[in-house]
């Protein structure tokens, strides 16, 4: 009899996966190479590492965009793969506990897996701050004001939880990526070089800071537009930090509109017990800095930021006194 249970956070940057029966999770790139418009030729992190380097027969792309599915035949296949080939055993009959995201229609995860070849015996889903909550340690099911400031790949995901719901949240489509693309316009604007998306994630991860640029430098390798050839040049932390900027008062003054829009007794609980930063952007240097000189308010960042919610889906899997935060469709209860 299978008793596998799992617990997925589809991320538009990593798939990450919790599986009960080993108590371990699972993380890969949330890539899949499509070869000749058919079969799929590599998942995951082989797939990433083919990203800007495959040929034209050979598409490299994510199955998730902007937290919405972009493709699901290629995404139940992805997942498929990833499970038997990390998985003993059979994978029909396993429970999935799926993070749902802000403004995400119920029914798409759960179509996502119901009708896949794995055969589920049941499709749970947790509302992703919920779960980024209860990954962070919070016990959301309190009476009391809870703000989680979720900076994902393509978008931030900010909420206000009480009672194990959501009562305010926003999601806008500004995170990672939209940081790594103002590097690389503004180094493009700047310097008539054109560097890879790759190349400007290595930046942010080594030169983004929130406030005061520590002085540091890189170098990185890019073309030259005017002789259109590859070359290299020296970026520096100063050049990143005003590139950045933008972005990052994007995402603040969302965060400032949720704490506007939040009821007062809400309001002052999280005064007293802070806000609570995850995502795998919050990693960017003093980042939690910039939001709390914003705010006004003390800000904790997780130490692994970019697990959180995968996290908070063991809590609900593992914990009884969780399992109630998670729900199914309508769909599914008149089945």
């Amino acid at each position: 009899m299978n008793n596998h249970s799992f617990g997925c956070d589809f991320g538009s940057y990593h798939l990450k996966i919790y599986h009960k029966d080993t108590d371990a999770y699972l993380t890969q790139h949330n890539m899949v190479a499509i070869q000749d418009k058919k079969g799929m030729l590599a998942y995951g992190d082989e797939a990433y590492a083919m990203y800007e380097k495959a040929p034209s027969n050979i598409q490299v792309t994510s199955p998730m965009s902007y937290g919405n599915l972009a493709s699901i035949s290629h995404m139940q296949t992805f997942l498929k793969l990833l499970l038997e080939s990390n998985t003993k055993g059979q994978l029909k009959g396993a429970d999935y506990f799926v993070a749902l995201p802000t403004d995400m229609q119920e029914r798409i995860f759960t179509t996502l897996i119901q009708d896949s070849t794995m055969k589920p015996k049941g499709v749970y889903l947790v509302d992703k701050p919920v779960a980024a909550g209860l990954g962070l340690g919070i016990n959301v099911k309190e009476a009391q004001g809870v703000m989680i400031v979720d900076i994902g790949a393509e978008t931030t995901e900010i909420s206000v939880l009480s009672l194990g719901g959501i009562v305010i949240s926003r999601l806008i489509q500004n995170g990672g990526r939209s940081i790594d693309d103002a590097i690389q316009s503004a180094i493009r604007k700047e310097f008539n070089f054109f560097i890879g998306s790759k190349t400007a994630e290595a930046i942010k991860k080594g030169l983004a800071c929130a406030i005061e640029p520590d002085g540091s430098s890189m170098q990185i390798c890019g073309r030259n537009m005017v002789v259109g050839l590859p070359q290299m040049m020296e970026i520096t932390s100063e050049f990143v930090y005003e590139a950045i900027k933008e972005q990052l008062g994007i995402i603040m003054d969302a965060v400032k509109t949720i704490l506007e829009r939040t009821p007062p007794e809400l309001g002052v609980d999280i005064i007293q017990n802070g806000i609570y930063l995850t995502g795998g952007s919050a990693r960017i240097r003093n980042l939690d800095q910039l939001l709390q000189q914003k705010s006004g308010i003390r800000v904790t960042v997780d130490e692994e930021p970019e697990m959180s919610v995968a996290k908070g889906l063991a809590r609900v899997m593992v914990d009884r006194d969780f399992r109630s935060l998670a729900f199914v469709t309508k769909e599914q209860k008149y089945e």
